[in-house]
């Protein structure tokens, strides 16, 4: 009876009272969510189910990816090349540079007088991996980690290059890797987004992050990912507004679901599903969330080990133990950024900064994942979209100098989930500017991380615009020596 009246009401003005009733909702910031379809009681499309199994049995569940925008140094980092410092201030050999194109920022100067690294470099752990004196928490679980100092990519400046290593494209309007992941292997938990983003900066130099770099791009809005604030509410828009009960809140979503459904027989338009889909997530983050966001109960031994600033809301260190929090709940993939690494200048200076907001929190996110018998089957990713030049853009002295953008060869590490620990692969000169063993493309990571996830990056498609899209276009290939 109640659903005749509503159909008989609104068929004259249906569009405008669902959009005023809309408007509450917060459906911009609430987007990748995957519940039961409202309408057929299954979970999603057809095609949506038959991704949702992966292609063989998985060595990673969940994946925390901290991702280091602005490029760190890997010669400041885990690329070791004392060449640099005892030829300071020496012309880079043609020989090395080879024509490599340079940014327009020191493709003018006139000179690219070599520069080695500010900071000590010492060898740690079974691997005996050189690790710069900035990181002694990394350091101390090096046993632990993945390093692979042979990573390379096409890009050379920030937005395509950030863009290449989160949708594996570098202009925009492309799914990112947590939507690809959404859209094959769905939410472990209906009361949580399967894709979350968390954003710090740090005291260097920063690098913007934008919507796009979570974008759901051409998959269904329920796999963009959800971006989480450091205000009273860690959700945008999540909260009832003012004067409304949680009961009232689920009758108004009842009557929405109703005529949603009646828009829905009528226009067929699946974005009317993804809307209610989307509805009925938050009504149910309302209560997931606070929980989860709230770290008043962690023991003092959790902040001893992430360290004071993981209870200041924004931080990386909180971050840090927020994704431990949400993968811990199911959630398939966190994704941090970090911003302030782009040391164009006076980049010793600037690495300290960085390095004091990260390395203690990667390191105990690491320790914490393992202490809770999570690590096996959590994959932990800690890199940036390039390298830094060997040599110094603008003045140089011994204690100040900068870096330009290197995509030739950098270092990324990562931890559990499948990996390898204790290794370090691949390999570049001894004047840190070309890959000499093993090199591993951007499309070659990405297929890797689909592989331990129990995915075939050639088989996880959509069909778009006429032709099949995947996360590694038409590259890429699994390094299996990386995997454990």
């Amino acid at each position: 009876m109640e659903k005749e009246i509503l159909e008989q009401g609104l068929n004259h003005n249906r569009r405008k009272f669902l959009s005023r009733l809309s408007l509450g909702v917060g459906s911009v910031a609430l987007g990748s969510l995957l519940i039961p379809d409202l309408f057929s009681g299954k979970s999603g499309s057809e095609e949506a189910i038959m991704q949702a199994l992966p292609h063989f049995a998985p060595k990673a569940k969940r994946i925390i990816y901290l991702f280091q925008n602005g490029a760190p140094s890997q010669l400041e980092t885990f690329d070791y090349k004392p060449l640099l410092t005892k030829n300071f201030g020496q012309e880079l050999p043609d020989s090395i540079r080879m024509g490599q194109r340079l940014t327009g920022m020191t493709a003018g100067q006139s000179s690219f007088p070599l520069v080695g690294s500010y900071f000590e470099f010492n060898q740690y752990g079974q691997s005996r991996a050189w690790i710069s004196s900035l990181f002694p928490h990394l350091a101390s679980v090096v046993d632990e980690l993945c390093i692979v100092k042979s990573m390379h990519t096409e890009a050379i400046n920030h937005d395509p290059a950030l863009t290449f290593f989160q949708t594996g494209a570098q202009v925009g309007n492309r799914p990112s890797m947590g939507s690809w992941l959404s859209y094959g292997l769905g939410s472990e938990n209906e009361n949580l987004p399967a894709f979350c983003v968390l954003l710090s900066r740090g005291k260097g130099n920063g690098q913007g992050v934008y919507s796009k770099l979570w974008s759901n791009g051409f998959l269904d809005a329920r796999h963009q990912g959800v971006q989480f604030s450091n205000s009273e509410d860690p959700v945008l828009y999540l909260s009832d507004p003012d004067g409304m009960t949680r009961d009232q809140r689920r009758k108004m979503l009842d009557h929405l679901a109703a005529m949603n459904d009646l828009n829905y027989r009528e226009f067929n338009d699946p974005q009317i599903t993804t809307k209610v889909q989307q509805y009925e997530m938050a009504y149910r983050m309302q209560t997931a969330v606070p929980e989860i966001t709230d770290v008043s109960k962690e023991p003092d031994s959790i902040v001893k080990l992430y360290g004071p600033e993981c209870l200041v809301p924004g931080t990386y260190a909180a971050n840090c133990l927020l994704a431990r929090k949400l993968s811990e709940n199911g959630v398939r993939f966190v994704q941090l950024y970090h911003q302030g690494w782009d040391a164009h200048d006076n980049l010793p200076n600037q690495m300290i900064g960085q390095a004091k907001d990260v390395d203690q929190a990667s390191a105990a996110l690491i320790t914490d994942l393992k202490q809770r018998g999570l690590l096996d089957e959590t994959l932990v990713i800690w890199g940036g979209e390039f390298g830094r030049t060997n040599y110094c853009q603008g003045k140089i002295a011994p204690a100040n100098y900068g870096r330009d953008h290197h995509p030739r060869a950098f270092s990324i590490f990562m931890a559990g989930g499948g990996v390898k620990s204790g290794i370090v692969y691949g390999e570049t000169d001894d004047f840190g500017y070309n890959i000499t063993e093993n090199p591993v493309h951007v499309h070659d990571f990405q297929a890797t991380v689909l592989h331990l996830m129990g995915i075939d990056h050639e088989k996880l498609t959509y069909k778009h615009l006429g032709r099949r899209y995947r996360l590694t276009d038409v590259h890429g290939k699994v390094v299996k020596d990386l995997i454990a």
